[in-house]
């Protein structure tokens, strides 16, 4: 047992956390400390966070206190606990199963497929049996996964099948839709996104302007991720991404323009579809070619 000053208990005594159990058995605080001891060794990290709910926040604050007082890890070391709201049904309480059980990430992964298939049937006609397997599973893991992290991350949200399996909206199906767009451009003119890299780009219109600062403002958002855990910083600036594109693309025409601005739009558009495809990336989000 390790009594911490820093905390105390009812009587006002230090706060006695236990590391090992009588019978040599170990509990969650020992496995924190082991995590942080084996990040700051073996991993060479100098940054950890640690991603739960807010109330495990005593628990890793003592873990970590343990672990400086031990000398396992050194003052500059890092180690930081960024906590997440509950998701709620649309109740307003904690997502339950209709009986009241706790719901199964298997089940829930289940029916977001079984969901995304039927909204790409409806949508999508023209899609092979493998190319629409692999919409649905994007679509399906991808929908879960940004209605997670598109929200902030301190406050509770409801859970909602219908606002996040649909195509308009800060939705995963939104943004991947965006990306697919950008790749029929390029399907249709029957230039390579490669071919593209090195042209050169004049900015005249107000819509190309827009997008090129919307393109520049990526390396802002990530380092706001970085600096304060917090996601969906970049979801909101990839959906705004997705819209400035959407405005340019009907206010400028790509393949019909003369030559040298048809390549300077086309450059524009293929930096917008890296950008989408590296941010969803890094959500853990597939991007398709078809949709």
């Amino acid at each position: 047992v390790v009594f911490l000053d820093e905390f105390k208990n009812k009587d006002g005594d230090p706060m006695g956390v236990i590391v090992q159990k009588k019978d040599g058995g170990f509990l969650y605080t020992t496995t924190d400390i082991a995590a942080a001891k084996y990040r700051y060794e073996t991993l060479s990290a100098d940054r950890v966070l640690v991603f739960s709910d807010s109330r495990q926040a005593q628990h890793m604050q003592q873990a970590w206190l343990i672990t400086r007082k031990a000398g396992y890890v050194p003052d500059s070391f890092s180690l930081e606990h960024p906590f997440f709201g509950m998701m709620l049904g649309k109740d307003g309480k904690p997502f339950k199963t209709r009986s009241g059980g706790t719901v199964k990430l298997k089940d829930l992964l289940d029916e977001a497929v079984e969901r995304a298939d039927k909204l790409i049937s409806e949508r999508s006609q023209e899609l092979s049996a493998e190319e629409k397997a692999a919409v649905v599973e994007a679509v399906a893991i991808g929908s879960v996964k940004y209605s997670d992290l598109s929200k902030n991350r301190t406050t509770d949200y409801v859970f909602d099948w219908d606002n996040m399996l649909t195509f308009e909206g800060n939705t995963a199906p939104y943004m991947q839709y965006a990306y697919t767009r950008i790749r029929s451009i390029f399907n249709r003119s029957q230039i390579a996104l490669s071919e593209v890299e090195q042209a050169q780009l004049s900015i005249t219109d107000e819509k190309e302007r827009a997008l090129a600062i919307k393109l520049l403002q990526f390396e802002e958002a990530l380092n706001g991720v970085a600096k304060d855990g917090m996601p969906h910083i970049l979801c909101q600036y990839l959906y705004e991404l997705a819209g400035t594109f959407s405005s340019f693309y009907e206010a400028c025409p790509i393949l019909n323009a003369e030559e040298s601005v048809k390549n300077s739009r086309l450059r524009l558009a293929a930096l917008t579809a890296k950008t989408l495809k590296q941010g969803l990336d890094l959500l853990g989000i597939k991007t398709v070619e078809k949709m």
